[in-house]
């Protein structure tokens, strides 16, 4: 779907396949997707899913203004933000497991809060900072290459090593694919169940961090919309919303066809309006294409 994808857009418009438009536009503003979508990978790995990841983003922008600007803390500002994301992922993790309520409906209900909470700091509108030296973490560059492209390579590639070559990981995928064989190895489940929900926290507060600095300001908006090509690019990378197949190495595919579709079509001149719909089209046909059916015993 990706090289079609690249071959309409070549030939359709001039402005495409060019360095600036591929390195300015599709890789930069893939980033807060990519690292939004790695945090979503390792709930759905395990059979979750955590639909608070746009206001985990809202709320950590918020502070990061708000530490920078109204208490001056320059640096020590992105970890304190980023911390903010963790404890979301931790409060998240923690009813999900201990108080035994359905990741989807804890999430929705933290959506909700933490939006609400980054609203009420904001009073409604846009809040700024001046630190341009602090700026230069996501709007620099390094040998002609972004900052924040860097930042977001450097994070897929710990990702996949979490993923791949630490016990948490291990267990992301056993737990995806039968919790009770996992109980049954003596693991501390219900801590494994947990750690996928800080994670990503963490990459979310990442994400709002950085999106953050790149343009010196929070809106009550900032994160809004990311949440359904998020897990559209779960989804369409290979991993199953049923759990223990795929992993984050997959997700960047699902994010770049995303970012190569929505700067296609905005290229292309299409209305805001029909990019939504051509945006639930794929995510329908992508998850109807993915699904692992021989786990599924009834749809209701």
């Amino acid at each position: 779907m990706l090289f079609g994808l690249i071959l309409i857009f070549t030939f359709t418009t001039e402005r495409f396949f060019t360095e600036g438009n591929l390195l300015d536009n599709v890789a930069k503003n893939a980033v807060t997707l990519l690292l939004v979508a790695l945090a979503g990978t390792f709930p759905i790995l395990q059979q979750s899913i955590d639909l608070s990841v746009e206001s985990v983003v809202l709320l950590t922008g918020v502070v990061t203004v708000v530490l920078i600007s109204q208490f001056g803390l320059g640096l020590a500002a992105i970890p304190l933000a980023i911390g903010v994301g963790m404890l979301a992922g931790l409060f998240n993790g923690i009813v999900f497991t201990k108080l035994k309520v359905p990741s989807f409906l804890v999430t929705l209900g933290t959506l909700s809060v933490m939006a609400g909470v980054g609203k009420i700091i904001t009073g409604g509108s846009t809040i700024t900072f001046r630190n341009s030296a602090i700026r230069t973490i996501s709007t620099g560059d390094v040998l002609g290459i972004p900052n924040l492209v860097l930042w977001g390579l450097l994070i897929y590639v710990g990702t996949i090593v979490l993923a791949f070559r630490t016990k948490f990981g291990r267990y992301c995928f056993a737990l995806g694919e039968n919790e009770r064989v996992v109980e049954l190895a003596g693991a501390k489940v219900d801590r494994y169940k947990i750690y996928p929900f800080v994670l990503s926290g963490l990459l979310c507060g990442t994400a709002g961090v950085l999106l953050t600095l790149r343009i010196s300001s929070a809106s009550p908006n900032i994160g809004s919309g990311l949440l359904l090509p998020s897990i559209a690019a779960i989804v369409m990378g290979g991993t199953a919303l049923t759990g223990g197949v795929g992993g984050p190495h997959r997700t960047i595919l699902g994010v770049l066809v995303i970012a190569v579709l929505n700067n296609g079509m905005n290229l292309l001149g299409i209305d805001s309006f029909v990019q939504e719909i051509i945006l639930g089209l794929v995510v329908v046909a992508a998850v109807a294409l993915s699904i692992d059916r021989e786990k599924i015993d009834v749809v209701k």
